[in-house]
């Protein structure tokens, strides 16, 4: 069986997600993961799907106007052994260039491995949120390292506990 990894990015409209998966569907490719964004009027999707081969898959994504897609054949995820427990950071205050790469670079230096990150300027607010996996007590070090890069950086810099997802 194909697992492939898919992008697909162009201006965003009503129905563009519907029509996506509707090509994918027609090829057989069944979306096991997914995710969707809107930036600043653009359209963002990024999914992993199975079944159908990549030349399928391109091939009904085709019929999709103004839109820019690639398609990939992937492996199937290695088991993870142990991916560390889940936390969340958050940055708040004024944009300034380097903010992602301060906090990013942080976490990854704690052997944290981000799982899922967004960011947003609101007006002159910027404000990104991301979940992490960390190592078992890695927290306080990082959640200090983080204050620091926060003043420095001239925001403000949370690191929490993940809740405990209910499916």
């Amino acid at each position: 069986m194909h697992e492939l990894a898919i992008t697909v990015i162009g201006p965003d409209r009503p129905g563009i997600v519907a029509d996506v998966a509707e090509a994918l569907a027609g090829a057989g490719a069944n979306l096991t993961d997914s995710t969707m964004t809107r930036l600043r009027g653009h359209f963002a999707m990024t999914l992993i799907c199975t079944g159908a081969g990549a030349e399928a898959a391109s091939l009904a994504l085709e019929s999709l106007d103004g839109v820019t897609t690639t398609v990939r054949d992937v492996g199937p995820e290695a088991d993870a052994a142990d991916t560390g427990e889940p936390w969340v950071v958050s940055v708040h205050g004024a944009d300034r260039l380097g903010i992602v790469a301060a906090v990013t670079r942080l976490v990854a230096a704690a052997g944290g491995n981000i799982t899922d990150l967004s960011t947003r300027l609101v007006g002159t607010l910027y404000v990104l949120i991301a979940e992490i996996d960390l190592p078992a007590g890695a927290s306080e070090e990082l959640r200090e390292r983080l204050a620091v890069a926060g003043a420095e950086l001239g925001v403000e810099v949370t690191l929490r506990g993940a809740e405990s997802e209910i499916l």
